[in-house]
Order: structure tokens, then sequence, then C-alpha cells
């Protein structure tokens, strides 16, 4: 057996037949090689592609191969090659402002101009009326909502149940507590992002009893179809891709100024509906019974106010709650990160050098997605132990002005303020792109660029060119708000865990007996995060292991839980 494998298998006995056809067959081949060579033309192929030799050069033909491996020439039409107006000019060189594409748009328009982004499948273009001017009505007689366009009701219900499919964890939490109704005269003013993901959210508190009024978070980030599934469901949402300021602050004002309506839970994301209450609806604001907040931004203000004495309700800090922190943070803005910057930019990692600007657990995600994919990451941090980490984990710490010249892509994830300024940007390399992953618009300082010296050229949905003076352009991304939900969409199965803590957030301070919470932030329960991380585990059909009794005693633990103290860091 083993000569057989090495003298291989044996040569077929060619015939005489066989060896004239292949004689003839290559004499044949040889010949349409020459006349390939020679620019000669078959009477066939002079019929298939008629040339009028007076009025266009003669393109050369392509010499291919075949599975004989012969030369022979193919008299495909061959496309031209495009040639530069200038063919010496250097790729390094600025791009000028001569023809400059008409889509350019002066710094005067509107930062929140509508433009669909791959976030949302549907194109607001077709329509630039805006919703506030609309007379809308759903299929109930009900007005009390707008949305972009009511029509798009039935694709949204779509997205919606894709959604559920990988929220199989906040479903099955409405189904064990819907007969009970834990939210039966909860009125809840909501302000979050409004996606598929969220809608299962919303549709799971109205289930649970909750009546809901809902706005967006993000001027960006509404899906369209989803909000109007929403409205067709009987949801009072009002949010839109694309909104204006003003338009953002008269729908979360829409949700909470109600003739015969008042709010008495608050779930927000970022601080501005909490905010708009506290300032605009003192009296309603003193009788809110709970609040609960998911975003580093909005749990910074609720601290703020609980320090000036000014925090007269409750409110749970979801964001630093264990499955919030370490799963949405973490895991899906590891993913969503890459997502974002591909769908606005198609830009290639390999080689960039990357700042990140905070190594916190979004920047966490984002550096170990980048490196992945071969990028040279460095990072900026203001605390030592967040640092230390990201040294240890095979990153460069630095100052953002000893790397800016270099930096391909600049990505701020802090919470912040003006971590990047306009002298930074001033320093960036042409075609360096900007971006934002944390959840508030005030990273970037956007509102430096506005400025008569520097253009803006909208190239795509949610992608403006900055142009300098001297023709250097920054890629500014979202215009500096949050990128993941700006500009593509975030893993459902990671919202399905921060939707279901949530959601029990929300049942635990509504049925709190007084006394528990008081005028101050509270973080979530240890037993009900490991409740919330339990109910997810099914889906990779994970079996705990049980403590036995032994085990339980020689620990100090309850068999059932919670497993670890409020101190320890996971």
């Amino acid at each position: 057996m083993a000569e057989l494998l090495k003298k291989g298998a044996p040569e077929p006995v060619e015939t005489k037949d066989v060896r004239e056809a292949l004689k003839a067959k290559e004499v044949k081949e040889n010949a349409n090689a020459e006349r390939a060579q020679s620019g000669e033309k078959t009477k066939a192929d002079t019929e298939r592609y008629p040339l009028n030799k007076a009025a266009a050069p003669k393109e050369p033909s392509l010499v291919v191969f075949n599975n004989d491996g012969g030369a022979v020439a193919s008299h495909k039409p061959v496309k031209k090659q495009i040639q530069f107006a200038d063919e010496k000019q250097e790729f390094s060189r600025f791009p000028t402002k001569t023809g400059r594409r008409s889509l350019s748009r002066s710094i005067s328009q509107s930062s929140t101009d509508s433009y669909s982004s791959a976030a949302s499948y549907t194109d607001s273009s077709d329509d630039e009326t805006s919703p506030r001017d609309k007379q809308q009505t759903n299929s109930k007689n009900s007005s009390d909502f707008c949305v972009k366009n009511i029509k798009q009701a039935e694709f949204g219900r779509r997205e919606i149940e894709i959604a559920e499919q990988e929220m199989s964890a906040l479903v099955a939490l409405r189904k064990r507590a819907q007969g009970e109704k834990p939210l039966a005269g909860a009125k809840i003013v909501g302000c979050t992002h409004i996606t598929a993901q969220t809608a299962v959210l919303i549709e799971t508190l109205g289930a649970l009893g909750a009546q809901c009024r809902w706005a967006a978070c993000n001027i960006y980030s509404t899906q369209n179809e989803v909000a109007a599934a929403l409205a067709e469901a009987g949801f009072a949402v009002f949010a839109w891709k694309g909104e204006s300021e003003d338009d953002f602050w008269w729908c979360i004002d829409c949700c909470v100024n109600m003739n015969g309506w008042q709010p008495n839970m608050i779930l927000d994301d970022g601080g501005d509906l909490t905010h708009w209450v506290y300032k605009k609806y003192p009296n309603v604001f003193k009788k809110i019974r709970g609040i609960v907040e998911e975003s580093v931004t909005g749990v910074h203000r609720l601290y703020q106010l609980s320090k000036a004495g000014k925090l007269c309700v409750p409110a749970m800090n979801v964001n630093d709650s264990v499955t919030k922190q370490k799963f949405d943070n973490l895991y899906c803005c590891r993913e969503s990160i890459l997502d974002g910057l591909k769908r606005t930019t198609d830009v290639m990692f390999g080689g960039k050098q990357v700042v990140v600007c905070g190594y916190g657990e979004v920047g966490k995600g984002c550096c170990a997605a980048l490196k992945a994919l071969g990028a040279i990451v460095y990072v900026t941090e203001i605390d030592p132990i967040c640092a230390l980490q990201a040294c240890m984990d095979g990153f460069r710490v630095m100052k953002l002005n000893e790397v800016v010249r270099q930096g391909d892509l600049i990505i701020t994830c802090t919470g912040n303020k003006n971590v990047v300024t306009r002298e930074q940007l001033d320093r960036m390399k042409n075609g360096c792109i900007v971006c934002n992953m944390g959840h508030s618009n005030t990273e970037i300082d956007v509102a430096s660029l506005r400025t008569p010296e520097l253009t803006w050229e909208r190239v795509r949905s949610q992608v403006d060119h900055v142009i300098w003076p001297d023709g250097k352009r920054v890629v500014l991304l979202a215009e500096g708000r949050l990128l993941n939900l700006s500009c593509s969409t975030v893993p459902t199965f990671v919202l399905s865990i921060t939707a279901t803590t949530q959601a029990l957030a929300l049942i635990e301070l509504y049925n709190a007996p007084e006394g528990r919470y008081k005028q101050d932030v509270y973080l979530l329960p240890k037993k009900m995060d490991e409740y919330v991380a339990s109910l997810h585990l099914p889906t990779f059909d994970a079996h705990l292991t049980e403590l036995t009794d032994d085990q339980a005693k020689y620990l100090g633990l309850n068999k059932n839980g919670p497993f670890k103290p409020n101190y320890y860091r996971y």
C-alpha cells in the first residue's frame, strides 16, 4: 500500500485518436494566441463586438488560461481605466475645495437634520414634513402619539417579534408575572432609545399592569417603524429619527404634561427626563415613587442631586448593577463598536492606530474588539487602577496630546465633557475618524467646529467631513453622539439582560414598603442581579452546580444565594 501511494495513480494510456485530437487542439490554441498578440479578430468576434476604428482606439485583448494550461485570447470588452486629472498627484495631498459634492452644507444648518441611518430600515427622506405637523390616528382612533409614519406599524411589529426571540428571559418574566400585575396602578414615563429591544421592555411593563408614556433619549437612535408599532399598540410614544433639539424637549414634555395623567415612576437613560420633570414640574417630581436610571451620565446627575439634598425620591442605579455593567457596557460595546464603524466608514482596522479615551467597561469592550482585528490601540485614562488594567491587557497608556497627531481613529467613552478639544481636533491628521461611545454628546467639543472657517460636508448618513481651510478633513460620526445606537444596532440578547434588570428595578421600587428606600440613590440588590442572570442561562443550556449543605455552611452562604457580598468586584 505504501509503495502504491508513493507511485501515485497510473497515467492513462493514450490512444492514437486521443493523441491526434490533443495535437490539433494545441495547434488551434497556438494560432489563437498569435492572433491575439497581433490584434487580429475573427469574423465572429467582429460581429459580436463591433468597433468603429475611427471613433475609438483599439482595445487590447485579454489573455486567459484554459484548463489545459494554454493561453487563449479573450475579446470581451474591457472597461477603460479611470484616469486622474493629475496623474502625478500624491495620495497624501489634502483635497481642495474644487469639485466638492453638492451635498455640502453650511455650518449654520441645524446639527439635528434628519438623516436615516442603518439603525432603521426606513428612509425619512421621502417625507420631510415634521411629525408635529401631521394629524395621525391609529386603528383604535387614538391620536395620543407623535411618530414619523403610523403606516409603518406592521413592519415595526415584525421587528419587535424578531427581538422577542432573542429576549426570551424578559418574555419569560412577562409570562410569570403578568397574572399578578405587580405594576398595576403604575404610571411610568420613560425616556430611552426606542428600538425593537426597548419596545419589548415597554410592552412587558404594559403586560405587568403599567400605563406608559415614552420619549426617545437620543435624536438619532429611534427606529421609526418600531415607534409606529408601539403607537398602533396603544402606547403614547413621542419620538422619531432625526429630531431637532426643540423636538427632543417637546416630545419629553408631551409625555409628562398630559391632562388627567400624572406619572408616579420614571425610567430614564441619560437623566434628561429626570432633569426636565425636576425643573419644569417640581410638584410632579415630589410625588414620584421611584426613578430607575441606566446610564453613567444619568447616574452622575442623580448623585449630584442627592449630594445637594435636592433628590426627594428614591432612585435605583441600574448602570452599576453587575448585570448592566458587565454585560451591556462590556459585551455589547465589544460588538457594536465595530458594527457602527463599518457601517459608516467601511474602515479596515488592521494596522490602524486607534486611541480609546477611557478604560471603563465600555472602553475595555472597544479595545478588545479593535485589538482582535489588528488595530494598534492606545488608551487614555485618569484612573491609575484602570490605567494599570490597560497596561496589563497589553495597551499603551498615553495622554491624548502625545498621540493625537498619529491617530487614525479617536473614540471617546468616558462620560465626561470636552475629552477631545478644538485644539486637539486642529492637530489631527487628514482623514482621522472621531466618534463617541458614551451616552452624552459632550465628550467631543463639536460646538467649537461650527465656525465660519470650517466647512461641514455630509457625505452619508451620520457621517460628516469637517474641512479645514488647508483642505484637511476630519471624519465626524453621528455629530459626536452615541455611535452604536445612532449608526447601527446593538446585540439584542445583551439588551434583554439590561431590560430585565430595569423591569425588576421598577417592580422593586413600586412595591417596596414605605421606609425601605429613602431619598437617595441605591444599587440593585445582589439577589436581584443573580436572578436576572439565572433567567438568561437556559439560552445557553447552562447548568449551575448546587452547593451541598456542608459546603454552604463552610462558606457561610444560603444555598439559594446571594453568592457574593455587595463589595465583591466581578
